[in-house]
């Protein structure tokens, strides 16, 4: 709360304003969130969609336009050249404002000073709320407006980037060589800080492109990164990709789950695959789903022992995933060796009664 504040995303509100409001008033619940990873970060999240009297702020906002580009488009491109990049956006949405007239929905409570023996005081949000219905339109709105109205000072590869291999606040780019590439990297800050936007977190597969970027921009885990003795895995968009040896792959981690459609469904939902990359073994997971379904059982009723053999043997097989590793960087011609390797991890799909792999 005393960084929200300190930074000016949010401040106590006056209380001439409290006693005339001239605009709607809504106050906001709110409750930190903690990461396993990061436990030393707590973020504050404010709930747009708590109701009082049948309504909340989530159903009063609109939605549209969606500004986003694909996930799977920017994934895509991403493996376009063999120089990667990857960046995010710091607080995206607290770096766009909300009108002045409109800062009385976002109303909150909190104790001066975090003092819990003060008495609650009033407080707003002055800039756009994570879980807010507007918010991803609105920061997209504010990211493509800083490059339309900067087009004419920066190459049309800057701007081509920031309207393309941008996934609301994750920049993942890559170019062909690293000249290019340090280039890029100086030039998309430089455009964005117009805007009032700070690129962090920088993320490269190489050293010369990361030794071009202020230590304190560099992702933390990529500081003092040995390339040629560390394996290091980053998470483009969920994605698992291993910086050194530039391939992307698969982390599995075996939960027990009883065995009813919800439990299988939980099972191969947990697998994150946005790319295909390993759809021919995914496949026959999900005809299982389709024979529960079909025989119309209850999301926790036990499944028939027939089907259960089958899903045990799959998941048997289910920690082999990790084993597949496809390069980031690909050319047309790659395709069709990408395929093959495939069907080469997967081979056996067909002796555990799946029937062929096509």
């Amino acid at each position: 709360m005393d960084d929200l504040l300190r930074k000016g995303y949010a401040r106590k509100v006056p209380t001439e304003h409290l006693k005339r409001p001239s605009t709607p008033v809504w106050y906001l619940p709110h409750h930190p969130v903690f990461h396993p990873q990061k436990p030393d970060k707590v973020r504050v999240v404010f709930d747009c969609s708590a109701k009082c009297r049948g309504t909340s702020l989530y159903d009063q906002l609109l939605q549209r336009p969606d500004l986003t580009n694909t996930l799977v488009g920017v994934l895509t491109r991403f493996r376009e050249e063999p120089i990667a990049l990857m960046s995010d956006v710091e607080a995206m949405f607290h770096q766009v404002r909300v009108h002045p007239d409109d800062c009385n929905a976002l109303l909150f409570l909190w104790w001066p000073d975090g003092d819990l023996n003060k008495l609650a005081e009033e407080f707003q949000m002055m800039v756009h709320l994570l879980g807010g219905t507007s918010s991803p339109s609105c920061a997209n709105f504010a990211l493509r407006k800083t490059t339309d109205d900067n087009e004419g000072i920066f190459d049309p590869e800057t701007i081509q980037t920031i309207r393309r291999k941008f996934y609301v606040d994750d920049c993942l780019k890559s170019v062909k060589s690293e000249p290019s590439a340090v280039r890029l990297a100086d030039q998309l800050s430089k455009c964005l800080a117009k805007g009032g936007f700070s690129l962090t977190k920088w993320i490269s597969n190489s050293a010369a492109v990361i030794e071009s970027i202020p230590e304190s921009e560099r992702a933390p885990s990529i500081r003092k990164l040995d390339f040629d003795k560390l394996k290091h895995v980053e998470r483009p968009l969920g994605v698992q990709w291993n910086v050194a040896t530039h391939k992307f792959g698969f982390s599995i981690t075996m939960k027990d789950r009883q065995l009813t459609r919800r439990g299988v469904l939980s099972t191969v939902s947990s697998i994150y695959d946005p790319m295909g990359f390993a759809a021919p073994f995914i496949l026959p997971a999900k005809a299982i789903l389709q024979d529960l379904c079909r025989k119309k059982l209850g999301w926790d009723d036990p499944i028939p022992q027939d089907v259960a053999q089958r899903w045990q043997k799959w998941l048997c097989e289910l920690p082999k995933l990790e084993q597949l590793t496809i390069d980031r960087c690909f050319k047309p011609s790659d395709f069709g060796e990408i395929a093959s390797r495939q069907l080469h991890h997967f081979s056996d799909a067909s002796q555990l009664g799946y029937g062929a792999v096509s």
